[in-house]
């Protein structure tokens, strides 16, 4: 063993779910009252913050302070960034697509079916991905080398999502870019430079943690299943075949790359 307190790192396990459970209950309980599901995307990256800021306090007198405070710092950075671009994009429209597909197969009450589905099932995914941050909370010692590379890795991640969000809405904020497909700054090298941002950020979230081996050995779990969330779940998967049909896009899937970045093809291929 490494010295990792494993015992103090399960006794903060529970405080950081009861965290990410009381943002999606409270989340639940404000959609039921607007109608409007889709504010449990907000939700997602709020829960995050919180769970951190719950590790933080749980892992007082563990870890190391300077770890500590910046595992703490970059996931609210990352989280109320990722609520507050949300939060904006759907003002003023109605219930997500997503959800209204998801709720028509309710089969009984369609809150309690949403709770089941969407908010327990996501306050379950905040609390394992974010395993690294809690874990990272207790690791001893001096940030290495490969800590520091890993807030390099968040840093690329989160300047990917910002600055790809903030390109989409310029493009849809100009009205001559209606029914036309985004393919320009970021989204000429990748179809998703926020998925993209957001593989970068967690990799770098769990390079935190890898100064203690053994820790890192439990909680890579956290970042796989976030890569295959933004791969092949909930994220770029169902994103393209919502675009499918889309005038331009098949042809904007054969010279653009379908995740990792890389200039795009001169002359059309087959989708990657």
């Amino acid at each position: 063993m490494d010295g990792f307190p494993w015992g103090a790192f399960a006794q903060g396990l529970a405080p950081a779910a009861a965290a990410a459970l009381a943002v999606m209950l409270v989340t639940f309980a404000a959609a039921v009252r607007t109608g409007l599901h889709r504010i449990v995307d907000v939700a997602w990256g709020i829960g995050f913050t919180g769970v951190a800021m719950v590790s933080l306090v749980a892992s007082a007198g563990d870890g190391d302070v300077v770890r500590r405070l910046l595992v703490t710092v970059l996931t609210a950075v990352w989280g109320l960034r990722l609520a507050a671009h949300i939060a904006r994009r759907g003002r003023g429209h109605g219930e997500d697509p997503r959800y209204e597909a998801l709720l028509a197969k309710a089969p009984g009450n369609r809150n309690l079916y949403a709770l089941r589905m969407v908010y327990l099932l996501q306050g379950g995914l905040v609390w394992l991905v974010s395993l690294p941050v809690q874990a990272a909370q207790y690791v001893a010692g001096p940030l290495s080398v490969l800590a520091w590379i890993g807030v390099a890795l968040w840093a690329v991640g989160l300047g990917f999502e910002a600055v790809g969000d903030a390109q989409l809405a310029r493009f849809r904020a100009d009205p001559a870019n209606r029914g036309r497909i985004m393919d320009r700054g970021l989204w000429a090298w990748t179809r998703h430079p926020n998925y993209f941002g957001d593989f970068c950020v967690w990799w770098g979230m769990f390079l935190l943690v890898c100064d203690s081996p053994e820790a890192a050995a439990v909680t890579a779990v956290s970042p796989v299943v976030m890569s295959l969330l933004l791969t092949r779940g909930s994220g770029k998967r169902l994103l393209e075949r919502h675009m499918a049909d889309r005038p331009g896009y098949a042809e904007y899937v054969a010279r653009t790359s379908g995740f990792l970045p890389r200039p795009p093809r001169r002359k059309a291929a087959g989708p990657s």
